[in-house]
Order: structure tokens, then sequence, then C-alpha cells
């Protein structure tokens, strides 16, 4: 495999995917091995057609691949050893001669294990990450090679007829082919519950909540009342927190400039909006005071769950316990959906992140051998396949769900044998080939994902959840994509990460009088550490027009 050191942040991909908040991790971004092999086990690109060997009736030596596998700490769940990763086992593996071998990442870890691994030389066959800035992080380290798309094609047909447009367009850094993807259908669970009996209880509506002043004003309600504060979590790794506080319509130039998925947009007047409303709130006792410990979705969980703050940020799914387990502690809870509208100061837009047209990023890990590679694609081209697709989303019919006139799995939510469902629908083994569970019909899907998205009894969840989408389309653009290398963003991101968190607490947790002071010294700070290099390096490229 060539060098690539200088390669760094091909495209500089500042992408996005949703809200995600609740979709980023760790961006630890160090060198994870040193002891590379001379000739890593790149493919062949251009073979002529009937070159490759057949092996649809199977191995004829047993090959293992390993597939990495998110480990959210559902209790009782053992991520590498379920009834799904045994019905893989006998459906896929013993009819091909392969064993699959699922490998725990942690979700809220995962950089950091998928480097202790590559280091130990005992990563799993993919690589993936839902940030594109990571996954070049990943190849210009080395551990990543390159894939041969007519190998692609040849054994996994129908994978690659479902996403090969994509690969073809975001696939190929510094003129190698090196990602392919998850398809990523245009669907997202993720929203913000609020504690509907909390704003009633101070003479509100959720309908009232029609701006940040707004919003201020109920939460101080709250706290006069003694019912709690808004939620709060450490801003890390995944900066889009200031969006909601820009301008618009936002300049395709500025948003080129300073959208970016892994630094921290932290010098310009939406930033200073952001933090100056987190300060009053800090100041004023209406949220979290304890924010910045709330490193990981248990954290900030817990404390809705406790009652002790009255909204939650999640990707929601019809087995996800969240409501179920806050009414035990609180059997009287109501629930609603936060109002787009809510956090965004009077005069200015919902804007938001917009996703680009996938869902996981995924590259061969440089270690892996040929016969593992052709291994890899035969699984995904078994898993695209809709029957096997349904199982791994919604179980055994009879068990976990029956189908109803129209097709749709209405699912059993009182099973709890043996073939019982992740607490996201085990969508941490099918998001290999799509973001999301999807049906033909545009109406029957409309009805699926209210299904599959709302716990019992809280369709209402989900429709006004679905209808906030809707409105707040024309808000959501996806960051810009730079067809020029921005070398500066590998170069520092790690240390202007921790120094914006170390930054805006600071900011966030002082005196409001001593705001302006502060702030207009930090960004000072901040600029001198690399971000001021990175903004030169971008306008430059903007300037010659090579971004869209």
């Amino acid at each position: 495999m060539r060098n690539r050191k200088l390669v760094v942040i091909v495209l500089t991909l500042v992408m996005v995917f949703g809200v995600l908040s609740a979709c980023s991790s760790n961006g630890n971004n160090k060198p994870v091995n040193s002891e590379k092999p001379s000739s890593p086990p790149a493919a062949t690109n251009n073979v002529e057609e009937g070159a490759f060997t057949d092996y649809s009736a199977g191995f004829p030596e047993n090959v293992t691949i390993e597939i990495p596998v998110y480990d959210r700490a559902f209790e009782g769940w053992n991520v590498a050893d379920n009834y799904y990763t045994r019905w893989i086992q006998k459906e896929f593996g013993d009819k091909n001669n392969v064993t699959v071998k699922y490998v725990p990442i942690s979700r809220g870890n995962e950089v950091q294990d998928f480097q202790q691994l590559l280091a130990a030389h005992k990563a799993p066959d993919i690589i993936f990450h839902y940030d594109m800035p990571q996954q070049i992080a990943y190849y210009s380290e080395e551990v990543l090679q390159p894939i041969n798309y007519d190998e692609v094609a040849n054994y996994a047909p129908t994978y690659w007829g479902n996403i090969s447009s994509t690969i073809e367009q975001y696939g190929t850094i510094n003129d190698e082919k090196i990602f392919f993807f998850a398809s990523r259908p245009d669907a997202d669970n993720f929203l913000t519950l609020i504690r509907k009996d909390w704003v009633e209880k101070v003479g509100m509506k959720v309908e009232d909540l029609t701006s940040l002043e707004k919003y201020n004003e109920m939460l101080v309600k709250w706290k006069e009342a003694g019912l709690g504060v808004v939620g709060g979590n450490l801003v890390r790794n995944n900066f889009n927190f200031n969006y909601g506080f820009r301008d618009w319509p936002v300049d395709a130039e500025y948003r080129a400039l300073y959208s970016d998925l892994s630094v921290a947009d932290f010098t310009t007047v939406a930033t200073e909006r952001y933090l100056r409303n987190l300060n009053y709130q800090y100041n004023n006792g209406i949220v979290d005071k304890e924010f910045y410990l709330r490193d990981d979705d248990n954290k900030v969980k817990s404390e809705f769950v406790a009652g002790r703050t009255g909204t939650y940020a999640t990707y929601l799914s019809s087995n996800t316990d969240v409501i179920s387990a806050t009414l035990v502690n609180n059997p009287t809870a109501e629930f609603a959906l936060l109002p787009p509208t809510a956090a965004i100061p009077e005069g200015l837009q919902p804007q938001g992140r917009a996703y680009w047209p996938f869902g996981f990023i995924m590259g061969v890990n440089y270690e892996t051998p040929e016969i593992e590679r052709i291994a890899l694609w035969k699984f995904l081209e078994w898993m695209s396949q809709p029957d096997v697709l349904f199982l791994l989303q919604n179980g055994i019919e009879g068990d976990n769900y029956t189908l109803d006139a129209e097709g749709i799995a209405v699912k059993n939510l009182e099973y709890t044998g043996e073939s019982v469902l992740s607490m996201n629908n085990n969508k941490d083994y099918w998001a290999l080939v799509t973001e999301s569970a999807q049906y033909p019909d545009a109406e029957v899907n409309k009805k699926a994902q209210i299904r599959n998205w709302a716990p019992p009894g809280y369709e209402a969840l989900i429709e006004t959840h679905l209808k906030y989408y809707a409105d707040t389309a024309p808000y959501r653009t996806p960051d810009a994509l730079f067809t020029d290398v921005v070398t500066t963003v590998g170069e520092y991101k790690a240390d202007l990460n921790e120094l914006f968190q170390e930054l805006y607490i600071k900011i966030v947790t002082a005196p409001e009088d001593q705001f302006d002071t502060l702030y207009e010294k930090s960004k000072q700070t901040y600029l001198d550490a690399g971000y001021q290099e990175i903004l030169d390096e971008k306008q430059g490229i903007i300037e010659k027009g090579n971004f869209r």
C-alpha cells in the first residue's frame, strides 16, 4: 500500500449524521499501528470477467470473518452471542463454511476500541464509523485496504446494486477505492422527549414553546415549582450545537468555512449566542448543573428516568425502555416532543444538519486476507436479501410479531422468549446494509415507522415527530464537501477538541458579568491553537471554488 501520510483529510468531508448527536463518539485520532505488512492484501482492479473464483457453493476450507457490533450496554443482552448471532451463523455461516465472529465495540468509545484492537492486530475485518472525518483518519493511518468494485459486484450483486452509485460517488479517496456504505433512506427517529406533565403544571402547553425565549420562561417556572431542570450533556466530538443559532438563510461559503463535524466552530456569532444562552441557563439554575459530567448517553438518560431532568434526546424505538423506566419512578409522568422551535431564538429558523446518503461508512481492515474479504462481500450480499433483513428487523413470526392485512409486522412487545430483539430492534446487526427498516409503499412505510419507533400507547409521539421532520426539512443542509485536501483539520482536530471542552465549560459556568471578557479571550486562544490555520486553509479552497 502506498504511503498516504500527506493525504490526511482528503475532501475534508465535514459531513453529517443527524442529530446525532446521537451518532458520534470518541474523536481521538492518534496513529494506531506502526507494524504494517510490507505488502498488504489489496484487491486488484480491472479483473477480466469470469476471473473470480466461484464460491457460490461455499468455501472449500473454513473461513472466519470478524464483524464489529456496537455494545450499547443493554441489560441482559450479549451482543456477540444471542439468538440472532447464532441464527446468522446457521443460515449464512454454516451454509458457506464461514465462521462469523462478532467483536463488541463500545458505542461511547468506539474509536479507542478500534485503535486498541488495531494496535494489538486483533481488529475486526470491517472498520466502521458514522462520521466521514474519522473514517478518513483511519485511512490516513494506513489501516484500510483498497477494494475492487468488480469483486464487490461479483460476490455481492444485490448489495452492489442497492448502493453502487453511492460507493462510486463517495468511496474514492486520493484516487484509491476505499470505502463502502450502508444505504440511508430519508428517515430519522432522533427526537427530544419532554415531560408534558411538568409543562402543564406551570400553566403552559408544549405548543407554547415557539422560541428559545418561551422555553427559558418555562424552565424558570419549572425551577420555581421545584420540578426539575432541562437535561444537558458534554459537547464533544460532534459539533452541530450552534446550527439553530445561525442566521437564515445560511451562506454557502459560511457553511463551508464553519460547518465541520470534527472541529468545533468557536468564533462565530452563532456560537456566541449558543454559549450566552447556556451561560444564562447555568447561572439561573435551569439546566443540569453537572451537564459537563454527562459524557455518555446512559448518564443523561439516568437523570431523566430519575425525574431530575425534564428533557431527553434519544433515538426512540418501540422497545426503548426510557418511557417505561421513567414511569417506574414517576407513575404520573406524561410525555410529549419538544418542538423544533423551542431551542431557537426569536427571528431565527430551526436549522439542522442534513444527512448524506449513507449510514455506516466502512473499510476493510488492511490485514484482512483476500479470502476473508470475499467472505465479507458474500455476507453483505446475504444480509441484503429482503427476507433476511425482515427477520433480523422483526424476529420470528408468531413470537416477536404478527402480520397485519397490509403486511406490516405488528410487534409483540410482551414477548421475552429466546428470539427477543435487542432494545434497538437489532439495528446494530442489520445496519451494515441499511440505516432504517423500510417498506416499499410510502403510506405503509409511514405506518410501519410509527409502529417501529413508538413505544406502545405513544404512537402520537412519532406522528408528531414525522410532522416536525417534514416541517423542518427546508432548514436542513448538508455540510460542505471539499474537493481539495484540508490537511490542517487532521493536524489540529484532536487538540482543538480537548481545548474546546475546556474553554466552553469555563465560559458557561462563569458568572454572567464575566461572559464577554472570558469569551473574547478564549476565542483568541482557540484561534492561536490551530483554528486560524484551519480557517485560512479552508478559505483558500473556497476562493478556488473547490467545494460544494
